[in-house]
Parts: structure tokens; sequence; C-alpha cells
């Protein structure tokens, strides 16, 4: 049976490291801020700016929200962007996406101050993660190593396997695990032999985004699972990319959805909001 690895409970840790953080930067005059920007009124991204917000007052990182109709227009919302660049209380800006129809989300992220990107989507900080030389981690990969570390798993020489190929957490996943010698495979909707290269992994990450897509006969005994997928099964209930009770008693450890990677995304975004308070308060460390 494998161990259940419990998200909560190490974003919890990762919390605590961060409210220990703020304290110490508050002693030198510094309260790090984040600013979240929501378009529209999609409910799973109310429901994730919630949480980010009620995350922040806890290890008391000061936040903004800026709530703006649907009909914003690209001009507006690049004005509010180039407005929160120079805020100088505002250390970390993130824009909720998905943004809606007829809004550019390149160009959005494009405005983004790289030293406030948080999210780690630019083009100057993805190119940072390229190289090894990155200031900050997209929040769901850099949460996805920070649990395998937890674990004390380890990565280096291990045969890795990333379904999906997104920017926002495929490619990504693919590069920290090479940067800690994994060796690195990626599949997606193309890829031929999926099931036999899934099965020779000794660590396998699901980010598909379809509901129980992983099956039993896709994973080698006493591997690493990694469900990064949130779907919703036949019955509406919540569930992963993996189908956990078939997949569960073959493997040594995996996350349940939810609460595994989950938790650990606004808890990376938490530590992403400290560095670049550091940062641009010219703290080295």
């Amino acid at each position: 049976m494998a161990k259940k690895i419990d998200g909560k409970a190490v974003a919890e840790e990762v919390h605590e490291q961060v409210k220990r953080e703020v304290d110490r930067l508050e002693r030198k005059g510094i309260t790090p801020g984040l600013a979240v920007v929501i378009v529209g009124d999609d409910p799973a991204s109310r429901t994730y700016v919630n949480n980010k917000k009620k995350a922040c007052e806890k290890v008391g990182i000061y936040s903004e929200e800026y709530a703006l109709p649907a009909s914003t227009t690209q001009e507006e919302l690049l004005a509010l962007i180039a407005k929160l660049n120079q805020k100088s209380d505002i250390d970390g800006i993130l824009v909720q996406s998905p943004l809606p129809k007829g809004l550019d989300e390149k160009a959005v992220v494009a405005a983004i101050n790289p030293q406030k990107d948080v999210d780690a989507f630019h083009a100057e900080n993805v190119g940072r993660i390229m190289i090894g030389e990155f200031h900050f981690l997209p929040c769901t990969p850099a949460g996805v190593i920070e649990l395998l570390h937890h674990e004390n798993i380890p990565i280096n020489g291990k045969n890795c396997v990333v379904i999906g190929r997104s920017n926002i957490v495929g490619k990504p996943m693919a590069m920290l695990l090479l940067h800690e010698n994994g060796t690195v495979t990626i599949c997606h909707s193309k890829t031929q032999n999926l099931k036999e290269i899934c099965s020779q992994a000794d660590i396998l990450v699901a980010a598909v985004g379809k509901a129980k897509f992983v099956t039993a006969d896709m994973v080698k005994d006493g591997a690493v699972v990694i469900d990064v997928g949130m779907n919703r099964d036949e019955n509406g209930k919540l569930c992963g990319d993996v189908d956990f009770d078939a997949v569960e008693p073959k493997v040594s450890y995996i996350t349940p959805v939810p609460g595994g990677v989950g938790p650990m995304t606004i808890a990376m975004l938490l530590k992403n909001t400290i560095t670049a308070a550091k940062q641009q308060a010219g703290i080295q460390e």
C-alpha cells in the first residue's frame, strides 16, 4: 500500500517558514506585498483568489485584490499592470488565468515586471529556469519538488516521466527534474507507446487534465506517482488525472486529489513573494 503524500501538512510547514521570514523582514521595516488581479467572474478563479488572500493574511503578507469586470479592455488591464509595476509596496503581481475571451494573456504576462512575476511565467523567468539561474519557479512544479524533497524521495538518476507539456506545469516540471539529475521524458497527446513509457517511470507526474487518465497498467510497481490534475469524475466528485483506487496498491508513494499538490501551489506562491520582496529590497541571501 502506497504512502499518501499529505500536501496539506507539507504546505502548512511552508506557511510556517514563510511566516518566520515575514517576521524577519518586518523587523527590517519591510512588509512583503502581493497584488492579485482577477478579470471576470469565473467561479474556480474566484475560489483560487480567495484562498490566496486567506493564505497571505495567515502569514502576514500584505495583499491587494483588483477585481475587474469581464468587459475590461486590454488597454485597461495593461494600464493597471503598469501602475502595479511602479508601486513600491507591491513585490509580486499575479494575474489570475484564464482571462476572458478577447484579452491577450501573453501580452499581459509580458507586461509584468519580471522581478514581480511571482508566477514565473514571464519569458525572462522561463529562460532563467532553462539555464538553472532562476529567482522564482512556477508554483505548481515547485510544489511537486518540495513534496519529493519532504519525503526524501531521490530524483538523482531516476527515470522521470511527465505527462503533459503545458507552459505552466509540464515543461517547467521537466526542467526542474532535469536540474536535479533526473532522466526525463515528456509525454503528450501525440506520444506513441504512452503506456510503455509510463510503466518504466520511477517518478511519474500526471499533468494532463483528464480524469483518471493514468490507470494501473501504466504504472510500474513501487513507482512514485504525483497527480497534478484537478478534474470532476462522472459523479461530479473532485478527482485527479490518476485512477487513485486502482493505482494506489501498486506504488510506493502517491498524492491524493484533493489534498496533494493543490495546497502546495499557494504555499510556493507565498515563498515566491518573499523572494521578490528580498530581491527588491536588495537583500542578498
